[in-house]
């Protein structure tokens, strides 16, 4: 253990995912090696995540305005939407530019164990998305297909399963995954863009 400021910035910086106690502690003490300019820099930019990002009002994408710039997007085509887990989801997809259409943001994956149900997850935002689009009340243009893009473990099939089961008695709305071929037990950001997009390109119906 470490006096004062140096163990409690050992132990803030722990309670970050991935980051284990040796890990924290390498980390802690860069930071106490590090010109003050740099530390600034870092201290505003956490500041400015916690101040000046938002969630998308439409996918839940993080956003700096109240649309995210995909959504905004009037060349992606808004009758496919591609479903995903978090954030960092979306980012694996882009990369892989195989799709042009917009997407959902979860917020997670259904885990039972972890207290995570559907309540906890912005699956009610999207029966209303799709149960709204194309609707005289201004809505989205009508949604035809959902791509369900969930990670390749035990929490995403189960997550995929539950939305297939919700979204087929919606008429006309087709309910795609991604093909075979990601590796069980990984998530998507990890996979490499080949792989995914050609999951994504030879999706299977449901």
């Amino acid at each position: 253990m470490f006096e004062g400021p140096v163990q409690d910035l050992i132990d803030e910086l722990g309670r970050l995912p991935g980051i284990g106690p040796k890990s924290a502690q390498r980390i802690a003490f860069h930071l106490l090696a590090t010109e003050e300019a740099d530390v600034t820099r870092l201290q505003e930019a956490l500041q400015k995540v916690k101040v000046g990002v938002v969630f998308c009002e439409v996918c839940g994408n993080v956003s700096e305005r109240p649309r995210c710039r995909i959504c905004a997007d009037a060349r992606r085509d808004a009758a496919l939407v591609c479903v995903v887990e978090e954030p960092k989801d979306v980012m694996a997809v882009e990369r892989t530019r195989e799709f042009r259409g917009r997407y959902h943001v979860l917020g997670g994956a259904l885990d039972p164990l972890s207290g995570v149900g559907p309540d906890q997850l912005r699956v009610r935002e999207l029966l209303t998305r799709i149960g709204g689009a194309g609707s005289d009340q201004g809505g989205e243009p009508e949604i035809t297909e959902v791509i369900l893009a969930m990670d390749p473990n035990t929490e995403g099939e189960a997550t995929a399963t539950y939305l297939v089961r919700l979204l087929r008695d919606f008429p006309g709305l087709t309910v795609t995954k991604l093909a075979s071929g990601l590796p069980m037990g990984g998530d998507l950001e990890f996979a490499d863009e080949l792989t995914l997009g050609r999951a994504l390109a030879g999706r299977r119906a449901l």
